[in-house]
């Protein structure tokens, strides 16, 4: 997906992802931003970026958002398949923001852990 590039989904209204992208920049990196609701990643980009996370497909969702609620995804029964494809209609259900270097992936949850896959 990446090789050695960086990228970031982004939400320019949230403050973490926008204090995320600040370090970034600070450390005069130029991420591949992808504003994620504009643009949503394909199921194949979620199943890579969650491989990358090392996490289930359901550590992706933010279980704040009423489309939560909504399409019932609180259910345990659910395949990654279903929860990845929910997030795909509804890309507000990812968290954010998510930086991706190389290989490796951060959800940036404080800001501050992105330095993590910097070094």
């Amino acid at each position: 997906m990446t090789n050695n590039r960086l990228i970031m989904y982004h939400n320019p209204l949230c403050s973490k992802s926008q204090e995320t992208l600040q370090i970034l920049e600070n450390r005069n990196l130029s991420p591949d931003v992808v504003e994620y609701l504009v643009q949503p990643p394909t199921r194949q980009e979620l199943k890579e970026v969650i491989e990358m996370l090392g996490i289930p497909a359901r550590d992706l969702l933010r279980t704040n958002e009423q489309v939560y609620d909504d399409a019932e995804l609180d259910d345990d029964t659910l395949t990654d398949d279903e929860i990845i494809e929910a997030i795909c209609q509804h890309p507000k259900l990812m968290q954010r923001p998510i930086v991706i270097s190389g290989t490796q992936a951060i959800i940036g949850r404080p800001p501050t852990r992105v330095l993590e896959i910097l070094a």
